[in-house]
């Protein structure tokens, strides 16, 4: 609680600074299961001080129950939240979603005035909205249905294999409505599709953690798999997008920055970092592999949040493609993850992701030729 307390007070402030001194209505964010176990249940902690509650354990230290934190102890409003869980977290903490359930519809039902309890004016509108009660409008616990996992976006981005970003977003939705709910214990996940859309049209900021050195946003897909900041933009009645922010809790000192910030930095430090392509490139096939990878995810966090600058894609391409020996090293040593840069390259001109000159893009399309002649074996 005592770091998650430093997080989400950045958080709020961050957010008040870009839009122009007003807090959150509602913050969308993800829970992941390892992170968690990792930070003993940071992001967890993060959730509940936004609503406004403290855990309280019992005689033996586990924790059950929550208490109020009062609006005056507070200082500000308490903030609507739409949690997605992970699929690991929701087979891991069973427990742990019931509290946050319980937790997020005692909140809303609370008499307080609107402008100081957000979870309850949302649930309120809601409820009206949808013809249901409060506390099934105060839903706001969701993940996937049981047995299944993900969002699948990573997948169809990985494999080129969607046609445009509304497709995407109708997969988060259908995959991730599913709801825990307190009241009905037992009953498993629920689809709750409406509720989640409802919810989340309300959302002013998404929000992540980043909690490892080792792992970023672009070294796996699963973190933009999570994202669902275009989503949110389109089910906003005004259309705006919402601000997103990433926590960087791998040090003492935790940061929150912008996700177009952490696509920067990550950009950096990692896939246009000499240090680091050049220590990929040193291990042979495999290395060629994960810089492929890492130019695939960027392309998924173009898809999910449109927050990658176009120098991202001038300079991977200016490092990989316009040198002549880096090109002829990653074709040799591994043609075939080569030709889905070369792939990915041409996607992301395509998607409308990266602007470039009519030249380059012919290059590209003449090297991808040349590299599927080689791996067919034709000799011209």
């Amino acid at each position: 609680m005592q770091s998650a307390k430093v997080v989400v007070d950045r958080l709020i402030e961050r957010q008040k600074a870009d839009n122009g001194g007003k807090y959150p209505e509602t913050v969308a964010l993800v829970l992941w299961g390892t992170d968690n176990i990792k930070t003993y249940g940071e992001s967890l902690a993060q959730v509940l001080w936004m609503i406004g509650v403290m855990p309280v354990a019992d005689t033996f230290g586990r924790v059950n129950r929550v208490e109020l934190v009062s609006l005056e102890e507070l200082g500000r409003p308490r903030i609507d939240v739409v949690v997605n869980c992970s699929r690991v977290f929701r087979d891991l903490f069973i427990n742990q979603m019931n509290l946050l359930d319980r937790a997020v519809k005692m909140v809303a039902e609370l008499d307080e005035p609107a402008d100081q309890n957000f979870v309850r004016k949302h649930a309120l509108e809601q409820a009206e909205a949808l013809g249901v009660d409060i506390r099934e409008a105060a839903t706001r616990i969701f993940s996937n249905a049981s047995g299944s996992y993900s969002s699948n976006i990573n997948l169809a981005v990985e494999n080129s294999s969607w046609n445009d970003e509304k497709q995407l977003q109708d997969m988060y939705l259908s995959r991730k409505s599913f709801a825990f709910d307190c009241d009905a214990p037992g009953a498993g996940m629920a689809e709750k599709r409406k509720v989640f859309e409802m919810a989340l049209s309300t959302a002013e900021a998404t929000f992540q953690n980043l909690d490892s050195s080792e792992i970023s946003l672009t070294d796996v897909s699963h973190y933009f798999d999570s994202d669902p900041t275009n989503l949110v933009q389109n089910l906003r009645k005004d259309k705006k997008k919402p601000n997103a922010y990433i926590a960087d809790t791998t040090t003492a000192n935790a940061q929150v920055r912008t996700l177009s910030e952490t696509v920067r930095l990550d950009a950096r430090t990692k896939l246009l970092n000499p240090k680091w392509y050049e220590g990929m490139l040193s291990t042979g096939y495999e290395g060629v592999r994960e810089i492929e990878k890492r130019l695939t995810n960027t392309v998924g966090w173009s898809a999910t949040s449109g927050q990658v600058d176009n120098w991202v894609y001038e300079e991977a391409n200016s490092t990989f493609i316009q040198d002549e020996e880096m090109l002829n090293k990653l074709m040799s040593t591994n043609p075939n993850s080569f030709r889905k840069m070369l792939q990915t390259f041409l996607e992301a001109n395509g998607r409308g992701y990266w602007e470039t000159s009519q030249d380059n893009i012919e290059k590209l399309r003449q090297l991808y030729s040349e590299v599927e002649d080689k791996i067919e074996g034709i000799d011209r």
